[in-house]
């Protein structure tokens, strides 16, 4: 029974000790996501309004606009960007991430990943991890894994600057990325978009036929365009990864939190188990000291 006793007091004694380490755990993500959910809830509809701008000046010139990003290629050479994050524990979030590329590899560009035109481009250790053992077949690109030691316009423009030089270029024909989208703390969304080629937005169809916007470009229209589409295009990469940097810390914290919660209940059903054994040992000392005062007297 001693040894049962000592069992249950050592198995407390280490879930208290995983209890204070998540805990802890919790405090420095929500101080991180202080930080980061700032960042972008700050920067987020800035870059929404940029985005839709530029996919607004492109649907309404259509053809009449000569930048190389909106030319709509036939897809043989395709990239995907997954951004996950560095560590684990936080939960089924770099999981989901990487369920969206996978889908991207194994049904989108099944075709292109045969003819060993796919390319995988990593920020975050965790995709990189998983996707080199499951597609060694695909071209890896892991440059700028360790992103997030830096998350200044300027460094991140450095990997968007590589993916619209490239496209460019013609060795990519269109640009996905995978990341998580913060919604709150507590709820992060897993999200596969088209970076590469800007894309027209969608006409519904109407009863009433409207006519074209009439933009007025100062400078001209070429020169501004040339500089206007780039700096919108790495404006919308950064929120991409610092939307999944917030998601990446509300997630760890929540799991953290969760993880908290399960060990007090742990240790709850724990102490209860070691009262019981110790108060069942205690009757069996009782019943054999009182069984042996009874022997002695008779």
């Amino acid at each position: 029974m001693s040894g049962k006793l000592k069992e249950v007091r050592e198995r407390i004694k280490s879930v208290q000790s995983t209890q204070q380490i998540t805990k802890a755990m919790k405090m420095v993500s929500a101080s991180k996501l202080r930080r980061a959910q700032m960042a972008i809830t700050e920067m987020r509809p800035y870059a929404n309004r940029l985005d839709k701008m530029m996919k607004n000046i492109v649907t309404n010139l259509e053809g009449d606009i000569n930048s190389p990003f909106v030319n709509v290629r036939e897809p043989k050479k395709i990239a995907i960007v997954v951004i996950t994050s560095n560590r684990g524990l936080c939960g089924a979030f770099n999981t989901n991430i990487i369920k969206e590329a996978i889908l991207k590899v194994e049904h989108s560009y099944s075709s292109q990943r045969a003819s060993n035109n796919l390319s995988l481009i990593f920020i975050g250790k965790k995709g990189y991890d998983v996707l080199k053992k499951k597609y060694p077949d695909c071209k890896l690109v892991k440059d700028y894994i360790d992103l997030y030691s830096d998350l200044s316009f300027d460094n991140i423009s450095k990997s968007s600057q590589m993916l619209m030089d490239n496209f460019i270029s013609g060795e990519f024909d269109i640009v996905d990325v995978c990341y998580g989208q913060f919604k709150n703390a507590g709820v992060q969304e897993p999200k596969a978009v088209c970076f590469l080629p800007v894309t027209a937005i969608e006409k519904k169809e109407t009863k009433t036929a409207k006519g074209k916007a009439d933009y007025i470009f100062e400078p001209d229209k070429e020169g501004l365009l040339a500089e206007l589409i780039p700096s919108i295009l790495q404006t919308t990469f950064q929120k991409f990864v610092l939307d999944n940097h917030a998601s990446e810390h509300g997630a760890r914290m929540t799991a953290m939190d969760n993880a908290t919660t399960n060990a007090e209940e742990l240790m709850k059903e724990l102490k209860i188990n070691y009262n019981k054994a110790r108060q069942e040992a205690i009757t069996k000392e009782l019943s054999e000291i009182v069984g042996g005062a009874a022997a002695l007297s008779s």
